[in-house]
């Protein structure tokens, strides 16, 4: 059987950075990973809940976190701020005091900055959340998939490769379908491979899309 790895971690260091930035004693690193974690997992729970819109999903590409001794600095970059933000001028000073709570950091200053992202659909997190819609509002997998590549063209991706795995349709068996259109060529180091795993679940069952979105070749 083929080996398989991460795109993204089979690039670090070429064109692929890391999404957290911080040094740590290793005994201490598994206490620092596990607040990344927490950062996280606030975020995505407090933008869950205050976008209520059944077509774009969360709408977050990705969150960078960057740690120094006195300071926290969180980066969220989202297609969609204005989901966010509208009709919620504090929703950042609010999101900021909820993750305060849940990380209990009293000698560090925690700094949270949203940016918008120019072409949301470049961004294979977005693309999967919009299938995830287009499922549970009982589209057509097929059209479903065809669509998120169609945004991703628009959105400039020389290449994208999306797959679907599960009880596709409501079918009694699981199975595998997949899509390609464009370049996406996983071997090349010097090309720069965008990619999300993204699980949900419907009435029939978890389902798991992955998304492969070749961007640029240096």
């Amino acid at each position: 059987m083929a080996q398989k790895i991460n795109p993204l971690g089979f690039r670090l260091g070429t064109t692929q950075d890391h999404y957290s930035l911080w040094f740590e004693q290793p005994k201490n690193y598994s206490e620092g990973l596990q607040e990344d974690q927490k950062i996280r997992n606030c975020i995505k729970n407090y933008v869950e809940k205050n976008t209520r819109t059944s077509l774009y999903g969360e709408g977050i590409a990705r969150i960078e976190i960057q740690k120094r001794i006195d300071l926290i600095q969180v980066i969220i970059y989202m297609g969609f701020p204005k989901l966010l933000i509208k009709n919620r001028p504090r929703a950042v000073e609010d999101l900021k005091i909820n993750v305060q709570k849940e990380l209990n950091c009293v000698n560090r200053k925690l700094n949270i900055t949203i940016k918008q992202i120019a072409k949301p659909y470049g961004h294979p997190k977005i693309l999967a959340e919009f299938i995830a819609v287009q499922l549970k509002n009982r589209v057509f997998f097929r059209k479903a998939m065809k669509k998120a590549i169609e945004l991703g063209k628009q959105a400039g991706a020389k290449g994208i490769k999306i797959q679907i795995a599960g009880r596709l349709g409501g079918k009694d068996k699981a199975r595998v379908d997949w899509i390609r259109k464009g370049r996406v060529p996983l071997q090349t180091i010097r090309a720069k491979i965008d990619y999300y795993a993204y699980t949900f679940r419907t009435i029939y069952g978890v389902l798991g899309i992955k998304i492969w979105i070749f961007i640029d070749e240096e």
